[in-house]
């Protein structure tokens, strides 16, 4: 049995990153959008959401990332997500439609990078 996700946080410059390990599902999506936009401060430039440990991603996650995308963007921020070539959550990503609207990238550098330019 895959373990409920955790999630913890780093502030790099003016962008919040957050880790996601574990599991994401409907028991606990919206606790981990929540807590993720919790973070994102008015001066953040943007949210790295880092799914690089992520062993399951249902629905409710795919929903929870895109409502975070359009909190971030009425602020005038970023989201980018972390999905290395491979990962489990790879493909439930590409499969809602993730990929061409919000920006997936391998690494948490790209990401930073990305939403620095």
């Amino acid at each position: 049995m895959i373990p409920l996700a955790d999630i913890h946080f780093e502030t790099l410059g003016r962008i919040v990153v957050a880790r996601v390990a574990g599991e994401v599902d409907i028991s606990n999506a919206q606790e981990i959008g929540t807590a993720a936009g919790n973070q994102v401060s008015n001066e953040a430039l943007g949210l790295v959401l880092d799914l690089t440990d992520a062993q399951y991603f249902d629905s409710a996650g795919i929903q929870v990332v895109f409502e975070l995308r359009e909190r971030l963007r009425t602020r005038g921020q970023a989201l980018r997500l972390v999905v290395p070539p491979g990962s489990p959550v790879a493909d439930a990503l590409r499969y809602a439609g993730v990929a061409p609207t919000i920006g997936i990238v391998a690494t948490v550098a790209e990401a930073v990078a990305s939403i620095e330019e």
